[in-house]
Parts: structure tokens; sequence; C-alpha cells
């Protein structure tokens, strides 16, 4: 019981100074209060033993300052410390706001930008396991695909399941940033984070994508942007009647603004030009997400003053019983 205790009271153990005087007391009494008999020889008494009941009398004394001892422990507040750990609070909230529009078909990123994005994003939540993780799609219109959860497993399938063509054409950042950060206003995580992926200019939507920062910064989440594509010109597919060609198209990423979007919160823009260049990104917004989270001890405490008032509780009546019954004396 005495094991990793630690007391919350310890000044309440000067108490115990008052067992040794009620020793001196209890001797004291004991001598004073025994009868006496003036003999010319005590040898008739030689043989006589003492009984059990005389034996066992100071039992009660002893069962006294027991209870004493263990109610002045008690008073002192025995805590014992259930876990004592240098912890990393992850704690972070992250809502993967993810571009499905049309130029997400482009191959400049292997096989397309839309499955080298899905392919990376999947690895990154299978890396934080304690973090609950949604997901968010936009095109032109926006919806939440996965709403924040811990089920690592059913976000990952959900993630494979999103594909170009399922909403409205288009690249409405600002609707997809809003719809993420509505999904973390009232999160009580320690950080709260936006991934957004994109590889368009902003041309649909009914929100402001630098408003939607805006309220994202009151809200306290950081958003961290990311251009999909490479520089230049981009092969994308387009179906014909002999079957699918390619044509170089242009890559169009309006760089100004989700770095803007970046800055307002604290967050940071990157450029995917390539499948190993989005890996890269996606491991340092890993690190940087780990790294504002303090490692702090961590110490849960424990009330086990109970065990002891109880067994105090139970001398103290041990004692009375046996005084008023095994042990009674009369006057």
């Amino acid at each position: 019981m005495l094991n990793n205790l630690e007391f919350a009271n310890p000044e309440f153990f000067y108490l115990l100074l008052v067992i040794p005087l009620m020793g001196v007391w209890y001797w004291y009494k004991n001598n004073r209060s025994k009868a006496e008999l003036q003999l010319s020889t005590t040898l008739p008494f030689a043989g006589i033993k003492k009984s059990a009941r005389q034996i066992f009398y100071h039992m009660l004394f002893i069962l006294r300052i027991s209870a004493i001892a263990l109610l002045v422990t008690a008073l002192a507040r025995p805590q014992k410390t259930t876990s004592s750990q240098d912890i990393t609070i992850e704690g972070i909230d992250i809502v993967m706001a993810i571009d499905i529009s049309s130029s997400m078909l482009a191959e400049d990123l292997k096989p397309n930008r839309l499955e080298a994005a899905k392919n990376v994003a999947i690895d990154f939540i299978n890396g934080r396991p304690n973090d609950r993780v949604g997901l968010v799609v936009f095109a032109g219109e926006t919806f939440t695909q996965v709403p924040l959860t811990t089920d690592h497993t059913v976000l990952s399938n959900m993630f494979s399941d999103i594909k170009s063509g399922m909403i409205e054409d288009g690249t409405a950042i600002g609707d997809g940033l809003a719809t993420a950060v509505s999904r973390l206003r009232d999160s009580k995580a320690i950080s709260k984070v936006i991934i957004l992926l994109t590889d368009g200019v902003n041309n649909s939507g009914a929100v402001d994508p630098v408003s939607a920062a805006e309220i994202a910064g009151l809200y306290g989440i950081r958003i961290y942007t990311i251009g999909a594509g490479s520089m230049g010109t981009a092969p994308y597919p387009v179906s014909t009647p002999f079957g699918v060609q390619y044509q170089n198209m242009e890559v169009e990423i309006d760089e100004g603004l989700l770095q803007n979007v970046a800055d307002m919160t604290d967050g940071k823009y990157f450029r995917a030009t390539s499948n190993s260049k989005l890996k890269d990104i996606y491991k340092e917004i890993d690190e940087l997400e780990r790294s504002k989270i303090d490692v702090t001890e961590f110490h849960k405490k424990s009330e086990e003053f109970l065990p002891f008032a109880f067994l105090a509780l139970l001398l103290f009546g041990l004692e009375i019983l046996l005084k008023n019954t095994l042990f009674r004396t009369t006057p």
C-alpha cells in the first residue's frame, strides 16, 4: 500500500509525537492501578502464570495507537502516482481539403495529380495515429467526405473513393476552406490545422479565400497550402473519338493567393512539382506540427486516504468492542 505514495500534507505527521506521550501515560497509569498486598514471601505465587486475558489486555492500547497512526496518515493525504512519463501531446485536429477538379487529372505527377495527392495523404494520415483527421473535397462546389475521426482505416478507404467528376467542375478554393474551417471551429484540440491542396486558380464558389483565411485565423486554425503542378505546361488527357489523347496545358496556380492564405494563419505555402517533392512537403508538415507541441511530463495522482481512514475506524471499533466484551472490567 505504501509503494509510490506521496503526501499532500505531510505536516500532519507531527501529530504522531502524541503516540510516545500516550505510551508514557499508559505505563504510568497501569503501574498506579495495580493492587498492593504486603506479604513476607511471594513463593506461593511463583508458579502462577498470567492468563491469556492478562497477556492480551494491552492489545487494546496497541489498537488505539495504531488507529491514531492510521488516522494521522489519512490526514496527511496520501496520493499515488499512477503514471509519470514524458509524453508528446498530439492533440491535433487536421482537415485535409483536396481539389478534385478536372485539372487534377494532369499527369505531371504520376499517375496524375489527384492520385498522387491521395497516396501521399494516406501515408501522412497513417503516420499520425493519435490525431483526428477529416477530409473535405472541392471543385466547383464542396462537401465533407469524412468528418473528424480517429478511425484512420475508414478515412483511408474514403480517400480511395474520391475521384474527379464527383461534383460540378471548377475551383472553389474559398468554399473548400470555409467548409474545412466549419469542421474545426468547435474543436478543443491543442492545434487545429487545414492542409489545402489545389492546382488552379479560384474561379467559382461564394466565399472569398482571403475571407475564409481571416475566419480561420479567428478560430486559431493554421493553414498549410500546397500548389500541385509542374512549372510551365503539363500533359492532360482529353477524350476524343479516336480514344484518349494528351494535350499540353499551361499550369496556372495562384501562388500569391495560396501564400497569402498561409501567411495570414501562421502557416506555410509549398509548391509540389513532382511526387517526391509532394512527399517531402507532407513530411515537413508532419515535422512542423509535431514540433509545435511541447513534450510535457505527465503526472496523474489519485487520493489514497480512504483505506487508511477505513482501517483506523475499524481498529477504533474493534477496541471499543473488545473493551466492552472480552476485556470488560468492573470498578
